[in-house]
């Protein structure tokens, strides 16, 4: 009986379809695990790899997450179109779309424009690389790190653990702050203003001093012939209306160490001050009241 429904099953158009799909489905998602699997071998092997700097792992490490995501997309692209060629209508549907190639490549344009802009700047982020995964940058002024670089997106995790997803073609316009190019080590600064009355060089040693026995200060764990380049200094910047600015400068790991380095040095000049009498001013302002001009006037 079987046999009998076996050669019917064949020659229905609709039976063939149905086979050739599937067929196309199940080799679409062996490839894909296949090809998958082989770029986390070869992102694991760049991990053990002793030889390698840690900037050319992470360079090498976006490049295989990219061709995974592209290769990807290609495959179901492909797989789609062999699907829609085995429907007659289709073939039919093609033949008319062809006829009004003109008219269908601008409504395609204009619908796909900011796609197609996020696939290319994607594709030139990953070619030029102006930061990779793993790389610590600042963009729209939040500071966070890599996560992912996809076809359409890039995904930043924030300093809070926020991830902030942005389209590619935004990337591609603006100006992008790499703490982790060539080295991440990084020269922070701490502004702190002192009254006219206190002495500059107290203000300079103490605020040095403190620095200098930071655990994050760069110049403890630097080499002998580099220390002095990591050493803490400060310079005045300015005479302003009500206080002498001073800024310390200092160097640290990285930029996240720096923006916590620099909040507890804030916090402990500002003690050491005020045990030391060195006052950090505040505004003054004297009020005269016209009744009391008057009185003078008179007088």
């Amino acid at each position: 009986m079987l046999q009998n429904y076996i050669p019917v099953l064949l020659n229905n158009p609709y039976s063939n379809f149905i086979i050739r799909t599937i067929i196309v489905i199940v080799v679409f998602f062996l490839l894909k695990i296949l090809f998958s699997f082989y770029m986390s071998r070869l992102s694991n092997n760049l991990l053990k790899e002793k030889k390698e700097s840690e900037e050319s792992i992470r360079a090498k490490k976006t490049r295989i997450s990219f061709l995974n995501k592209f290769i990807s997309t290609v495959l179901f692209l492909l797989a789609v179109l062999f699907i829609l060629s085995g429907i007659p209508q289709f073939k039919t549907f093609s033949y008319s779309l062809l006829a009004s190639a003109g008219i269908v490549a601008v409504v395609i344009g204009f619908a796909t424009q900011k796609t197609l802009s996020n696939v290319i700047s994607g594709i030139f982020l990953a070619l030029y690389e102006p930061f990779r995964v793993g790389d610590k940058i600042k963009i729209f002024e939040e500071y966070g790190e890599v996560e992912d670089l996809s076809l359409r997106h890039t995904v930043i995790r924030t300093w809070d653990n926020k991830r902030l997803v942005i389209p590619n073609s935004k990337i591609d316009e603006r100006e992008i702050v790499n703490f982790s190019l060539k080295e991440e080590k990084v020269l922070w600064t701490t502004n702190i203003g002192i009254s006219y009355d206190s002495g500059i060089d107290k203000a300079k040693k103490i605020m040095v001093d403190l620095a200098k026995k930071h655990p994050d200060n760069l110049a403890l764990s630097a080499p002998k012939k580099e220390k002095e380049r990591y050493m803490p200094f400060v310079r005045v910047t300015e005479c302003a209306d009500f206080s002498v600015n001073l800024r310390l400068y200092f160097w640290c790991e990285d930029a996240w160490t720096a923006w916590k380095m620099g909040f507890d040095l804030t916090e402990s000049i500002k003690k050491e001050f005020d045990r030391k009498g060195i006052e950090i001013p505040f505004p003054y302002r004297t009020i005269v009241y016209k009744k009391d001009l008057e009185k003078k006037k008179k007088r």
